[in-house]
């Protein structure tokens, strides 16, 4: 009898403090996973300034200025539609379908805040995480058509490609759609986000036009060198270093065990991937060209971590450089194959984002026996047939309105002075238009 007092009496007391350790725990998790999409969306929101320094390198210095404001004038465009269109439109209520609602975000966390920590993580910071992934589709097209387009037409370009374009087709895997029904993988957007960019960039190369001079009638190609190799450089480390956000913030959760040790497998892959696409560049221009290129080295690395991106976390170390290597190969590549359609993309966006997330999303497969390759190919198609259709319509309709190629008296003088009057170096190249 008196065991079973002191067994009551010791439950008594113990039970409670059980309950009250869950609860804890509970919202442990419910912060770590806040946390970790916190600082997983700044260091993806860090890649904007990467995208910048990137494209302001390979620019000739004429254009730098110009293309500095168009990158974080996009980032900015990107989270005001992002807001006011596009996270519902990408997440709410799709159940299956092809587009959410259109209205715009509110924050509803009164369910943590009375104690219930089901949702997982607080609803400002997945928008804010979702919102600069978003960015980064926009970022994709700046340094393709860049040299030639005129601001606002690039700007009103990109307000449609993140409140229309980029919520629609994300919303069919990432928001619970019919592609998500099929069972279509794409982990971190090596398709929803990259080759959306570069399908985009792609349509506004073609309907824009080449550079003024860039090829030439007897059929040679003249380069345009960039202005600035060690800004690109820092642009490619930059990127590099978002990535593990973009990809580790990817895992969606930080609050158990098992959650950390999937993002620290994911950071390995990401991080292997990118240099066996930049080593597997160098070696591929060594051996086509006689010397290695630089910039190709760059976009080899951006092309590993692209590839990567649509299933970082299921490969061995091993199979993710593979993945990375061949990601590399293929944009040393493609990169003068597009020359040769006289294709004319400034940066190799082109190359790196689409080419290089259509082999990443197809390549999901050989590591993931959950996936179809069958179902790989019809996302990346139907992304692609969505996306270059409704990008080619938005183009079109700007170049018939207010136009959407500068002048050819502008482009030679460049945009820094026609489209902002103010130049990146005004002491190596005084404006032609300005009285000292």
């Amino acid at each position: 009898m008196k065991f079973k007092i002191l067994l009551f009496s010791t439950l008594f007391f113990i039970l409670p403090g059980i309950a009250l350790a869950a609860e804890a725990t509970s919202e442990l998790t419910y912060v770590l996973n806040t946390f970790s999409f916190l600082v997983s969306g700044v260091l993806v929101m860090w890649m904007a300034a990467g995208f910048c320094m990137l494209e302001a390198g390979l620019v000739r210095s004429k254009n730098v200025a110009t293309i500095c404001l168009k990158n974080i004038s996009l980032y900015s465009v990107a989270g005001l539609l992002f807001y006011l269109v596009g996270y519902n439109l990408m997440y709410m209520n799709v159940d299956g379908g092809f587009m959410g609602t259109f209205m715009p975000w509110g924050a509803d966390d009164s369910a943590a805040l009375a104690g219930d920590y089901s949702a997982g993580y607080s609803s400002g910071s997945d928008w804010f995480f979702q919102m600069v992934f978003c960015g980064a589709a926009c970022s994709v097209v700046s340094g393709c058509v860049a040299e030639r387009v005129k601001l606002w037409s690039f700007l009103i370009f990109c307000a449609v490609l993140t409140a229309i374009i980029y919520p629609i087709q994300g919303s069919w895997a990432w928001g619970g759609g019919w592609l998500a029904e099929m069972g279509f993988s794409d982990y971190a957007g090596s398709t929803l986000v990259h080759s959306v960019g570069g399908w985009a960039a792609l349509t506004g190369a073609i309907i824009i036009g080449a550079r003024t001079g860039k090829y030439r009638s007897d059929g040679r190609i003249n380069p345009m060198p960039g202005s600035n190799i060690p800004l690109a450089t820092l642009g490619t480390f930059i990127l590099w270093m978002g990535w593990f956000g973009f990809n580790g913030g990817s895992a969606l959760a930080l609050g158990e065990a098992g959650a950390a040790i999937e993002q620290g497998n994911v950071y390995i892959n990401t991080n292997l991937a990118a240099a066996g696409g930049l080593m597997a560049a160098m070696f591929m221009v060594q051996i086509m060209y006689k010397k290695v290129d630089v910039t190709m080295a760059l976009n080899g690395a951006l092309a590993g971590l692209v590839s990567i991106t649509a299933g970082p976390a299921a490969p061995s170390p091993g199979a993710a450089i593979l993945i990375g290597a061949v990601g590399g190969v293929l944009v040393v590549l493609a990169i003068p194959m597009f020359d040769k359609f006289k294709i004319d993309d400034v940066v190799g966006a082109i190359s790196v984002h689409l080419v290089g997330g259509i082999w990443g999303t197809l390549a999901v497969p050989i590591c993931d026996s959950d996936a179809s390759f069958v179902t790989q190919f019809i996302g990346v198609v139907a992304i692609g047939a969505f996306v270059v259709i409704a990008s080619s319509l938005v183009w079109l309709a700007i170049k018939f309105t207010i136009g959407v190629r500068c002048d050819a008296k502008d482009e030679v003088s460049g945009l820094d002075v026609s489209e902002i009057g103010l130049e990146a170096y005004p002491d190596f190249a005084p404006m032609s238009s300005s009285k000292r």
